[in-house]
């Protein structure tokens, strides 16, 4: 009889591994036209990636480093991220035991008491004793069990996509709410230089005025221009505070000032290499998380098809039962059974075929959202590399408008001492100088932040 059990296991196992070999799942393959074309115009034959810089020498600025450091450190949006990865390490860690047979202790006492008439001739009291372990396991024949763990795996590697993705962003806004701040102080000094200008140019048109050179009206208006640049000064003030406390819960502080250096000491990376556009698929965690997402989404497809197959079970008993609890741990006292069961679904109310369709939506979906990251990091990267070409061009145009402007300001000033030249003049050549140096700031700015979000749009800042 052991024999033929032995026999019968063993024709179990064997039409198993057969069906095993002839299930139907199919496996993932990712497309290798994804990324054509995706950066639009512009081309790169560059082996070489910004991406892979690491930001620690990338920005070549200690303090700027040092903040980015703290803020990776105590970012609550950050350390939020990264439980979350906890939590769906556990969800794969138990989609890989659903594979293991179930293990359950059972201990048990049973105490009937039979009526007479039902049993006249006994037994009219029974007692029993049990202490057994019960296993059972599913045979994953159609790959069930095997999907839902590799979905559960890309849901894991979707979230640790998005814990790093936080972490690019993190480090991009700290960096450019940084820069910002740097270029409100320069507008903040620029300014306040002028309104010191304009003081002075209010005397210069007092003395003009007793001299009979000008009239009143100028030194009117001298004051007027003053007062216009002098009250953008709290405005300037205001938005460094602000800017201030931005970086300070971008960093998990207080709200509190911020040590930094100046605009002027900025030196923007030149190494604007973004490599081959299929890079964005290992490099960027935006459009890894969404690939992640096609990937579970595909898996649980896959286990929604094995739904509609038989699936087979077995059941394992053993332990001991006695009616006398001293003889509960008797070797005769043993028992022990082997059960093996084959469901296969008719009908169940609709549940499989609705779990298929939803399945094929979401993979559909997945695909959709996928694709849709693409696009959007492909034009991100356009946007900034665009961005960076305009602001060197602006930048080299804006040095000569300013020492053509400066002059402006000069000759006026002295035309305007001999009689050769009117008030008016003069201011305009003053609020022209003023609104290229703020422009000459953007402009510094607009490179560096250009930079910034180059390297967040190649999916740098989290190697």
């Amino acid at each position: 009889m052991k024999t033929n059990s032995f026999k019968n296991i063993t024709l179990v196992l064997v039409v198993t591994a057969t069906m095993l070999s002839c299930s139907s799942s199919r496996h993932y393959e990712r497309s290798s036209e994804a990324t054509n074309g995706i950066f639009g115009s512009v081309t790169s034959d560059s082996t070489s990636n910004l991406a892979n810089e690491a930001w620690e020498g990338l920005f070549n600025d200690p303090i700027l480093d040092s903040l980015i450091a703290e803020g990776l450190q105590n970012n609550l949006d950050l350390q939020a991220a990264i439980q979350r990865v906890y939590a769906s390490e556990a969800y794969f860690k138990q989609g890989k035991a659903a594979m293991l047979p179930g293990l359950t202790a059972q201990g048990g006492y049973t105490y009937v008491r039979n009526s007479e008439s039902t049993y006249p001739d006994g037994p009219r009291e029974y007692q029993g004793q049990q202490l057994a372990l019960q296993a059972s396991w599913e045979i994953d024949i159609w790959g069930k069990l095997n999907s839902a763990k590799k979905a559960a795996y890309a849901d894991y590697l979707g979230t640790d996509a998005a814990r790093k993705a936080v972490q690019t962003s993190l480090i991009a806004n700290i960096a450019s709410a940084y820069y910002n701040l740097l270029g409100l102080d320069s507008q903040l000094a620029i300014t306040k230089e002028t309104v010191q200008t304009n003081a002075d140019l209010v005397e210069t048109m007092k003395v003009l005025k007793d001299f009979g050179s000008v009239t009143g009206a100028a030194v009117v208006q001298s004051e007027a221009a003053r007062y216009a640049a002098e009250v953008t000064i709290p405005d300037l003030e205001q938005q460094i505070k602000a800017t201030e406390n931005t970086i300070c819960l971008l960093l998990g502080r207080t709200p509190g000032p911020i040590v930094r250096g100046e605009l002027g000491q900025q030196q923007a990376s030149e190494m604007l290499t973004i490599g081959v556009p299929s890079e964005l698929l290992d490099n960027r965690p935006d459009v890894m998380q969404a690939e992640y997402a096609v990937i579970s989404a595909f898996e649980m497809t896959n286990s929604a098809k094995a739904y509609f197959y038989p699936s087979v079970t077995l059941t394992a008993n053993g332990g001991f039962e006695s009616l006398d609890l001293a003889d509960l741990l008797d070797p005769g006292s043993f028992a022990a059974n082997v059960v093996g069961g084959l469901a296969a679904p008719i009908f169940n109310k609709r549940g499989n075929r609705t779990r298929l369709e939803v399945a094929k939506a979401q993979k559909e979906e997945a695909l959709l959202n996928f694709r849709s990251a693409l696009l959007n990091a492909g034009a991100e990267v356009n946007d900034a590399l665009n961005t960076y070409d305009a602001s060197v061009r602006k930048m080299d145009l804006r040095q000569k408008q300013l020492a053509s402007l400066e002059k402006s300001v000069e000759y006026t000033k002295e035309l305007l001492t001999y009689g050769s030249a009117t008030y008016t003049e003069v201011l305009n050549a003053q609020q022209s100088y003023l609104g290229a140096q703020l422009s000459n700031v953007n402009d510094h700015l607009q490179q560096l932040t250009a930079v910034v979000t180059l390297y967040r749009a190649l999916g740098g800042g989290w190697k």
